[in-house]
């Protein structure tokens, strides 16, 4: 009976262990490298705009929330000191979230660029300010979607 048991308990681990495989093999399990797309093209236009801070929302929360909750738990003892340390995160949660939206959370310059790639598509790219482009230059834009950038091809 125990010998089944450890039998079944194998099964179970090789059925889990092949459930979790990336698929296609590569045995990286995820660590392969990834293929990025490279277009080539000219710059037609540079428009300067903003784009939103890529600070995470609340983490200004989180982390005053905990310093409230330590420098409240070095207040009293007993019912106050619990007392003391929900005050400590509460006030902690505000305050933090107040520095966050009032320091970390502002828009950013950046550049819209419109691109003319070399097979005749207009790519519009909107990055962060590279003071290295100029209208008329040879570029790539590498990647897709929200991860695509716009580099000089020197």
């Amino acid at each position: 009976m125990k010998q089944r048991i450890v039998h079944f308990a194998a099964i179970v681990v090789a059925m889990l262990v092949a459930a979790c495989a990336a698929p296609g093999g590569g045995g990286g399990g995820g660590s392969a490298p990834t293929e990025m797309e490279i277009r080539t093209g000219r710059i037609e236009q540079i428009t300067a705009t903003t784009v939103k801070s890529d600070h995470d929302r609340g983490v200004g929360a989180i982390l005053g929330g905990i310093a409230g909750a330590g420098i409240g738990s070095l207040i009293g003892a007993g019912t106050g000191r619990d007392v003391a340390i929900a005050a400590g995160a509460i006030a902690g949660v505000v305050g933090g979230n107040y520095a966050q939206n009032r320091f970390y959370d502002k828009p950013e310059p950046a550049q819209q660029i419109y691109v003319r790639l070399n097979s005749g598509v207009l790519v519009s790219v909107t990055q962060p300010v590279n003071p290295a482009l100029a209208n008329g230059m040879k570029v790539f834009v590498e990647g897709s979607g929200a991860t695509a950038r716009v580099v000089p091809s020197n």
